[in-house]
Formats: C-alpha cells, sequence, structure tokens
C-alpha cells in the first residue's frame, strides 16, 4: 500500500532500520521473507469486518474519521512480526496483523490505514504529539511509559529467549556455560545473559539479522532477545532455526495510545478479548510467528486502569 506523508509526520526520524522493543536494531528492512501465509498448506490470515458507523467519544478516533484514514505506526524490519517489504511496500507479520484487526473495528478497512515506521526512541513523541493514533510493535507495556502513553492489552506476552539452530540440542538457559550467545549493542536481553548465573559468552552486534547470520555459520550457539522478534527469525527459516520456548524475563506488549483516550483504550480492550475469544486472534498467530513451530499460547487478559 502506498500513501501519502502527511507534514505532521515529518518530524518523525523514519528509519530503515528500527530499534527492537527492548532497545537495539532487529535487521534489514531489505530482508525478503521466505513465506507468505497460505503458501504451500500454511495456514491463511482471516478477513476482517469492517465496523460501520463507529461511535466512541474518543478525540483520536474523531480526528481519524474527520481526515479519512487511521495513522498507525509500526516497526518495518521484524519478519513476520512488522515488516515491510521495500519493493512493494506491503505490510505484513503478527503486529500488522493485530492493528489492522483492530482497525476494522474501528471502521477503517485497510486502504484507510496509513502506517508509519517510527523509531522506538520517539515512540511516545509520536503518540502524545498525535503524529500517530495508536502504535503496534514490540511495544513492552511499563510505568515509566505508562505515564506519558496510554496502552491497550497487553495483547502478547514476550520474554527474552533463545533462538538455537535445529541440529543443536540441549541448549537452555540452564545450559549456557561456555556457550556464545549474540544479541544487540545496549540491548536488555544481552544486559540479562551476561549475568554470572548464565556463564555465557556474549557477542553484540548492530542488528538481529547480523546475530542470526553467525548462528546459521555456527559462529555462536544461540541469539537471545524477544521471543516474538525470534520467533519471526525462525519462521523465516523454519528448517533450520527454534525458539526454545523457555522465557527468562516478562515483556508485556500493547498497543500505545494517547495517554487521556481512555475510552479508545477501553474500547480496544474489548476489541482484543472478543477476537481472542472469536478465534482470530489464533488464526492471526497460525499465519505468521506460529510458522515457527512455537505452539499458540493464548494472550493475557487486558490489564484495566
Amino acid at each position: 500500500m502506498k500513501f501519502r506523508k502527511s507534514a505532521a509526520i515529518a518530524a518523525i526520524s523514519v528509519l530503515a532500520l528500527t530499534t527492537a522493543a527492548c532497545g537495539g536494531k532487529s535487521g534489514s528492512a531489505g530482508d525478503k521473507q521466505s513465506a507468505q501465509p497460505g503458501a504451500s498448506g500454511a495456514p491463511v490470515l482471516p478477513t476482517y469486518t469492517v465496523a460501520k458507523d463507529v461511535t466512541l467519544d474518543s478525540a483520536t478516533l474523531k480526528a481519524a474519521k474527520k481526515r479519512g484514514k487511521l495513522v498507525i505506526g509500526a516497526k518495518a524490519d521484524q519478519p513476520y512480526l512488522g515488516f515491510e517489504d521495500q519493493s512493494t511496500k506491503v505490510r505484513t507479520g503478527f503486529d500488522i496483523e493485530i492493528a489492522t484487526m483492530l482497525a476494522a473495528d474501528l471502521g477503517f478497512s485497510k486502504d484507510q490505514i496509513e502506517w508509519k515506521t517510527v523509531d522506538s526512541g520517539v515512540r511516545e513523541t509520536a503518540i502524545s504529539g498525535g503524529q500517530v493514533d495508536i502504535y503496534a510493535g514490540t511495544y513492552t507495556i511499563n510505568d515509566k511509559r505508562k505515564k506519558l502513553v496510554g496502552f491497550a492489552g497487553p495483547y502478547y506476552k514476550a520474554g527474552a529467549d533463545l533462538l538455537i539452530r535445529k541440529d543443536e540440542k540441549g541448549i537452555t538457559k540452564d545450559t549456557l556455560k561456555g556457550k556464545t550467545v549474540c544479541s544487540i549493542v545496549g540491548s536488555t536481553p544481552l544486559e540479562e545473559i551476561k549475568k554470572p548465573q548464565y556463564q555465557a559468552k556474549t557477542v553484540s552486534l548492530a542488528k538481529y539479522s547480523d546475530c542470526v547470520q553467525q548462528l546459521l555459520t555456527q559462529q555462536v550457539d544461540a541469539v537471545t532477545t524477544d521471543d516474538a522478534i525470534l520467533k519471526g527469525y525462525a519462521a523465516k527459516n523454519p528448517t533450520k532455526l527454534e525458539v526454545v520456548g523457555q522465557p527468562f524475563t516478562e515483556e508485556p506488549y500493547g498497543i500505545g495510545m494517547n495517554k487521556d483516550d481512555k475510552a479508545l483504550r477501553d474500547f480496544l480492550d474489548a476489541a482484543l478479548t472478543k477476537h481472542e475469544q472469536d478465534g482470530t486472534y489464533k488464526k492471526i498467530y497460525d499465519a505468521t510467528l506460529g510458522l515457527s513451530g512455537s505452539p499458540y499460547v493464548a494472550p493475557p487478559a487486558p490489564v484495566k486502569y
């Protein structure tokens, strides 16, 4: 999809490489995903019914209706999570589908969504300044951020985990002594894995895609970051990579929005609950992150505040 960039967004830093939820860059925006949902019998994405005549006492929704489009901030370089094909400009992935589903509940079709790739360092500025209506992109809910923006969800309970080669058995967070683990410079998972309890060697690189390449070429034994990001890379190369499935931190992902728009937050919380119950959420997972081979886990209940 191609959209005109609004002047209001010009101040946002739009990067080809965005920063991951826990710090650092997740990969090259030019990376191609190796498979698409529906290919070779893979699970197919659900369709979303666009709601009509949505009435909500939400300043965000009223502004979006007036302009005729919903502006959604997202990542663009995370395979099967938040990804933009640079040749077609089409967005795909778990976070993209969750946001598209919620947009439909608000009355906006895919053609009425304007996607904006926003650097993680300016997410709060983009949301509070009204430069995006909502943000969906490995955005961890925490008390510090809740002082600046509002959150619907969580819609996914992430946690730092390990990506390993499928032919390398026996690597877990408890068996890392002497093993070499790669992550991103300055990231939270890197600092976690450096703790004495793990007894691991570490390598820090600029992008997760570089870490994954070193894993594939046997230069490192594992890659660590949020499990959702790792599942995306496993889905991209499911015959060679897998996620251990033993998260050792907690990173609840939420939909970012204006701090004072409680009506919108409550509406999206209800929508997330509805779609988990009607099976739409699982269909999205199965056709995106589920291609990694990691089993489906129902999302946590939204936190009311």
